[in-house]
């Protein structure tokens, strides 16, 4: 489907704020059409930066947050790159549909969730082997020496959860909540103690409104194994998620082999134990 047109500085189309002619991007020195853009994005649910008229990192993190969970007027894909130019603009200051959007749990989940979806596309090297320069970033943040033990033993998207929240923490300069975990379950059971919240699977189905973008998914396979994931937004009973260590389809058999996003998931699947919010 055809993108929208492009508006022209000034103009006003049915219902939408006239976009102010200029590309707004961290650093941008337009205070006063940033300071819009802020207040419109804390109307809909989302942590805007810290200094009103800014913008930071923490207004980047929540731009590529709207990007990533809305499309434009025409019903194309948003291109995720924290900018503010005609097409976001126009998606973002558009009248409501009636279609509601979760709101992000903190500024550390926003920004998780943006440097999530900065990976998407890391692959193994080579697949299937749990190995590759971005993967082994990923173990060893989370305490896991590069290529120590059999690969079966260095699966990582637990890792990757971490990494990515680590890296958000490290942005905003405030300690990393989550425990220094490469397991799935473990990080489940530190989760509390850790200062995280745990929301179970019921509680999730009684009440949907608990869950939102940035909360990690925990699966359980039995006999010690599970994966988890960040939740991008959730479509119905459906999740869209980024997860490292999982397979797209490319390359034969079930073993993980990069970082995707998939709408695989679902709130009441038997093996999901529940979601961990920070």
């Amino acid at each position: 489907m055809a993108r929208i047109r492009r508006v022209a500085a000034g103009e006003r189309q049915a219902g939408v704020l006239a976009w102010p002619g200029v590309v707004l991007r961290k650093g941008s020195p337009h205070a006063a059409p940033v300071r819009r853009v802020q207040q419109r994005l804390r109307a809909l649910g989302y942590p805007a930066g810290a200094m009103p008229g800014v913008f930071d990192a923490g207004l980047e993190a929540a731009v590529r947050l709207f990007q990533a969970q809305h499309a434009d007027r025409g019903g194309a894909a948003l291109r995720v790159d924290g900018k503010v130019g005609p097409v976001t603009w126009e998606a973002l200051f558009a009248p409501p549909d009636g279609a509601a959007v979760a709101a992000p749990p903190g500024p550390l989940a926003v920004h998780a969730l943006a440097v999530a979806a900065t990976q998407i596309g890391v692959m193994e090297r080579p697949p299937g082997s749990n190995r590759g320069p971005e993967v082994d970033a990923y173990l060893e943040r989370a305490g896991i020496a590069p290529g120590a033990g059999p690969a079966a033993a260095r699966a990582w998207c637990a890792a990757f959860v971490y990494w990515c929240f680590d890296a958000a923490a490290g942005a905003l300069g405030v300690a990393n909540p989550l425990p220094r975990t490469a397991g799935v379950l473990d990080h489940w059971r530190k989760a509390g103690r850790a200062g995280g919240t745990r929301l179970t699977k019921a509680q999730v189905l009684a009440r949907p409104g608990l869950l939102g973008p940035g909360a990690i998914f925990v699966h359980d396979y039995g006999q010690g194994l599970g994966h988890t994931g960040i939740v991008e937004r959730i479509e119905g009973p459906r999740l869209v998620t980024i997860e490292g260590n999982i397979n797209d389809g490319s390359v034969p058999g079930r073993e993980g082999i990069g970082v995707f996003r998939t709408r695989r998931r679902r709130i009441g699947d038997e093996r999901l134990v529940g979601f961990l919010v920070y």
